[in-house]
């Protein structure tokens, strides 16, 4: 191309020094028919813009108005006329503007301009029109091209501006922001499980496809500079012996190493294990010597605490790359979280409270010991290379997708979904559904229960006081177990004579119930409560002529209660009053405390309630509801040791708040200084010092009762386990519709993690819902 351009111009300057004369006269010719088209341009412009022309055209078109109006005496016709060529002028000028648009590529809204006086100019100088309105006249072809390419110019340039403008508008509003665009698609595609119907018939899925259990690493050999000692000598150890020694190695310096249950226990199965040598040689446990080991496993600790970012984010993305590959499942087209997708690794059983089986050996659990279950349909998991499934099953009416049988206690152990998975979900709201549906014929219940402690038949008068246990108390019902099998626990049904005692009066109080048992994970049960008349004549009726070792309601089991209570209520079990007698005094307990009315509490908790506006007081409601949680935990026997580091951090937190005492008692003399100066100088400057120093004797009052509100909550609750409760026995729409009512969010109630699980509950409940 630019070959051939240089080449025409070197035609056009040989052309030109060619002829000079013929160059003289062609520049001539073009000069005069310029002049003659800028003439014939301007006539154009002065014959419809012009304003003598239009003066002289309006005075001739006045002239013949005059003169028609004397020859007919009327100017009717005329004017029926001149609208009929304005408006044919008008179509033909509207049709030739559609024409060119077409042309152009564009086609502008239908907009008619308002029809103009007949006696006067219509100028839309001024006036607010649509893009491009400018070539609307017919004579857009005579338009210069200079003022079209600006018009075109300012309407892109105009058109970017409302683009920019737009954007910065959305970004505001956080809509277009990409970390924003992106959340606010992940909630979109949030599953809605609960807005769709639910499966009948007992099915739980229709598809389910995963990858299987990830097992736990074999066992590393300890190095050879690592010495078990056996009566003060060396003795080496075989792989199977060594792993089940690293075990204890690794406990040595818990409580549960100085058990005779759990050391005589552990013993046992780790001579299963050693070969007949060791066997015949390492005959006493005391004679054992495994410091060198836990040494060793100490180091390793301390080595993975002082490892490197690197190192951990290593082990991070590792443990990423595991949870993708087998933390989520298929089912029914949706993709949803395994909660425990990692077989638990061999080890000593520990058990709760004293619990006889304690020491024993946890075995390795390997892919022949698995039960998967998955659908017909799916992709099956595949097992490590070399091994096999016990069983591959297709059962849609259970929602587990790996199980297997442990060998301490025969349990069946199982892999599930996650607490925030459909089903988990789904179960939870039938739960606490049911619990609601107790409410309306709980009256009744009862009612009948009472009528009960009068029957002539044993059977039932011990049924009914189960039931008034369970009701009142909050008892879990208690199943029947094999002596000697695991730790000696009972609940209501399962109570001997040897853990009540009864009393007629004490401390001021008639017909009262001492209960002391240990419970669910051998957690005491420890209450003096008193109970009504018949209750207490009736107590004393079961318990004569039997022996400490008894049971008290010897002609009751969980079976028989449950059978009846399914009588009263489709549904109902044991368990359904205690989850409803929770759920309701958490909402009880949630008016009264928030409310303020609760003022004999503390004077900490008057304070924060009565001081500031709603939207300052959040850590005094949180202690509100952690108060009213700790109710219910206290009901439903929710104990747990304190934490051992709490000594500690109450120390340190009695040093912050000692800190913050200061810092607002140094505050409040600034501002009194502040104040005199003001008084003496009464100048803007000192005056708006007074304004910053109340400000922030205010700023520092609010940290110190927050960290008075924490101090507080953590000793009321440092026996109490409040997560139990929360998570599964108060309905979490009630915690939900308070956060609402009364402008709390919603995480400082749950965590992530609990915001999932409850997903549906916080979709649903509006802040006047009621349990």
């Amino acid at each position: 191309m630019s070959g051939d351009h240089s080449h025409n111009e070197d035609q056009v300057d040989g052309g030109s020094r060619f002829s000079d004369s013929h160059k003289h006269h062609k520049d001539k010719f073009k000069k005069e028919h310029k002049q003659k088209d800028l003439r014939k341009e301007k006539e154009r412009d002065k014959s419809k813009h012009g304003n003598s022309d239009h003066k002289d055209f309006s005075d001739k078109k006045h002239k013949d108005k005059e003169k028609m109006k004397h020859k007919d005496g009327s100017t009717d016709k005329y004017k029926d006329k001149y609208k009929e060529k304005r408006k044919e002028e008008k179509i033909k000028s509207f049709d030739y503007k559609v024409k060119l648009e077409k042309e152009n590529g564009f086609a502008s809204p239908l907009h008619m301009k308002l029809e103009p006086d007949e006696d006067s100019y219509h100028c839309p100088k001024n006036a607010k029109t649509l893009k491009r309105e400018r070539d609307d006249d017919n004579d857009y072809e005579f338009k210069p091209k200079k003022i079209k390419t600006e018009n075109e110019k300012k309407a892109k340039k105009r058109k970017l501006d409302e683009n920019i403008k737009a954007v910065k508008t959305k970004n505001k509003k956080g809509d277009v922001a990409d970390g924003k665009k992106k959340a606010k698609k992940e909630q979109e595609e949030k599953w809605k499980w609960w807005e769709e119907e639910r499966y009948t018939d007992g099915v739980k899925w229709k598809f389910l496809e995963h990858k299987g259990p990830v097992f736990a690493p074999p066992y590393e050999p300890l190095p050879s500079n690592v010495k078990f000692y056996y009566d003060g000598k060396a003795f080496m150890l075989s792989a199977g012996a060594e792993e089940v020694a690293t075990f204890f190695a690794k406990m040595l310096d818990h409580e549960y190493t100085t058990k005779d249950v759990f050391r005589k226990n552990f013993f046992k199965d780790w001579r299963k294990e050693m070969t007949s040598e060791e066997k015949a040689k390492i005959t006493d446990l005391k004679k054992c010597d495994f410091s060198e080991m836990h040494q060793y496993f100490k180091a390793q600790s301390e080595a993975r605490k002082a490892m490197s970012k690197e190192e951990k984010l290593k082990i991070k993305e590792e443990n990423e790359r595991l949870l993708q590959q087998y933390g989520f499942c298929i089912m029914d087209n949706h993709k949803e979280r395994i909660a425990n997708f990692r077989i638990e690794p061999p080890g000593l059983f520990r058990g709760r409270g004293d619990h006889p089986k304690m020491g024993m050996l946890k075995r390795r659990i390997r892919p022949q010991d698995i039960i998967i279950n998955c659908s017909k349909d799916s992709k099956y998991p595949e097992p490590p290379p070399g091994t096999k499934w016990k069983e591959v099953r297709h059962d849609n009416k259970v929602t587990w997708l790996v199980s297997w049988t442990e060998n301490i206690q025969g349990s069946i152990k199982y892999i599930m979904l996650n607490p925030s998975s459909r089903i988990k979900g789904e179960k939870d709201w039938q739960k606490y559904e049911t619990a609601r549906r107790l409410k309306k014929c709980v009256d009744r219940i009862r009612n009948q229960y009472r009528e009960d402690w009068k029957s002539k038949e044993m059977r039932i008068r011990q049924r009914a006081v189960a039931l008034y246990f369970i009701d009142k108390l909050a008892l879990r019902a208690g199943n029947e177990k094999e002596e000697g099998e695991t730790a000696d626990t009972v609940g209501c049904c399962s109570l001997r004579v040897e853990h009540i005692k009864l009393y007629p009066e004490i401390d001021g109080q008639e017909y009262v119930v001492e209960f002391d048992f240990l419970g669910k994970d051998s957690i005491r049960y420890y209450n003096k409560v008193p109970v009504e008349k018949r209750v207490f004549k009736n107590l004393q009726l079961f318990m004569e002529n039997k022996e400490p070792d008894d049971d008290l309601f010897d002609r009751l089991n969980t079976s028989i209660l449950n059978k009846h209570l399914q009588e009263l209520m489709d549904g109902l079990t044991a368990k359904v009053f205690r989850t409803y007698n929770a759920s309701i005094t958490l909402q009880a307990q949630l008016k009264e405390l928030t409310s303020g009315t609760s003022l004999h509490d503390t004077t900490l908790h008057c304070r924060a309630v009565i001081k500031g506006p709603p939207e300052e007081n959040i850590p005094a409601k949180i202690l509100s509801y952690n108060r009213a949680n700790r109710a219910v935990a206290i009901l439903c026997n929710h104990q747990r040791a304190p934490p051992k580091t709490f000594e500690k951090s109450m120390q340190n937190l009695q040093t912050k708040i000692d800190a913050k005492k200061a810092q607002l008692s140094a505050a409040k003399r600034e501002l009194k200084s502040a104040k005199a100066d003001a008084k003496v100088r009464r100048d803007e400057k000192s005056k708006k010092a007074v304004e910053a120093k109340k400000k922030a004797v205010q700023r520092i009052d609010d940290q110190l009762m927050k960290l008075e509100v924490q101090a507080t909550d953590r000793e009321e609750n440092k026996q109490i386990a409040l997560g139990t409760s929360k998570l599964n026995y108060l309905d979490p729409r009630i915690s939900v519709a308070w956060c609402k009512k009364w402008g709390i969010p919603v995480e400082k109630i749950y965590n992530k993690t609990q915001r999932e699980k409850f997903a549906w509950a916080i979709d649903m409940a509006d802040d006047d819902y009621e349990f």
